[in-house]
């Protein structure tokens, strides 16, 4: 059965989960940021520059020429940890066995052709356990999701050209046992090689035999929006019909959502241009699903904000699906 035959024989339609856009948490040009739940508190996983977080001329990240580093935000305290893997740019974290485990790429700029991979019992002390070269590639944004004992890392990459096709950018995914030997799955193991697809999130449920893939659209006009598709096994991709997951709104998006926006931070945020909503990335806390993403122009002048669903990580995928 077709895909258009299959939705014309539908007599039930899932209906789009709600989310609430709770506003601007901060505009120092932070992007890439993960929630993560770690021994009981949430925490902001934050892909940074120095100037990123201690300058008060808050401006367009291509203009930040220092080096990239990483760091954990205490939600809850608003206290961040010591920075620490400098010169490494893009990461995402993963908790296994009670560690904090990351992996970023080895590059000062965009565009990794190294996978390092670091854990920490305590968010200060840090130890790279094990590097991955991958030569010829063009990495950026990656994800890592854990299920039936096997961790899969989804890597955003621009190259090399037989492996991404010839639009920025695509997925491609590794596979691990032990979260220290990786192998490349075969080349058909591939998301959205015919179009852009950026801003990846990938996600595993329990009793359900999916992966799911939140990514970035592109829409006409260079706008946008995140979207979400399914996958048993990284071939055959299903795309909800209820896409866009979030789609860019500059009276929800502007919002404030943080009291430590000065009134210099919340002046450059009315007066920026909202065409985009990227890097969705969700968990759960406390029952409820956490979600941050960024919004602005796509061109360097990002803002970081939050919004959420009343309900688990599992209701929230599957209802856009079921």
């Amino acid at each position: 059965m077709s895909r258009v035959d299959e939705i014309k024989n539908r007599t039930v339609f899932p209906k789009k989960p709600v989310i609430r856009k709770l506003g601007t948490i901060s505009c120092n040009c932070i992007v890439e940021t993960t929630p993560i739940v770690y021994r009981g508190e949430l925490y902001r996983f934050e892909v940074v520059r120095r100037k990123s977080f201690t300058s008060a001329t808050k401006g367009s990240w291509r203009d930040v020429e220092d080096s990239p580093c990483l760091r954990f935000v205490n939600v809850r305290t608003n206290e961040a940890t010591p920075i620490f893997a400098e010169d490494h740019t893009f990461g995402f974290p993963i908790v296994v066995d009670d560690k904090m485990y990351v992996v970023t790429g080895k590059s000062k700029t965009w565009g990794a052709d190294t996978l390092v991979f670091m854990r920490s019992d305590d968010l200060v002390s840090w130890e790279t356990y094990q590097e991955l070269p991958m030569p010829g590639f063009k990495i950026y944004n990656m994800n890592i999701a854990k299920k039936d004992g096997k961790f899969t890392l989804l890597i955003e990459i621009s190259a090399p050209l037989e492996e991404c096709g010839p639009h920025h950018y695509t997925f491609r995914f590794l596979q691990s046992d032990d979260m220290t030997h990786w192998t490349l799955m075969p080349q058909e193991c591939v998301f959205q090689k015919d179009r852009y697809a950026g801003s990846p999130g990938l996600y595993t449920l329990d009793d359900d035999p999916y992966y799911y893939v939140t990514y970035l659209e592109e829409y006409p006009m260079c706008c946008y929006a995140n979207c979400i598709a399914r996958s048993k096994d990284f071939i055959n991709w299903e795309y909800s019909l209820l896409n866009p997951v979030l789609m860019y709104d500059e009276y929800e998006d502007k919002k404030i959502a943080s009291p430590f926006l000065t009134e210099a931070d919340r002046a450059l945020i009315d007066a920026a241009l909202d065409i985009n909503n990227s890097d969705l990335e969700i968990c759960e806390f406390l029952g409820r699903t956490i979600i941050y993403y960024s919004w602005g122009d796509q061109l360097g002048h990002e803002f970081l904000a939050e919004a959420c669903y009343e309900g688990t990580v599992k209701e929230f995928f599957q209802g856009f699906f079921e």
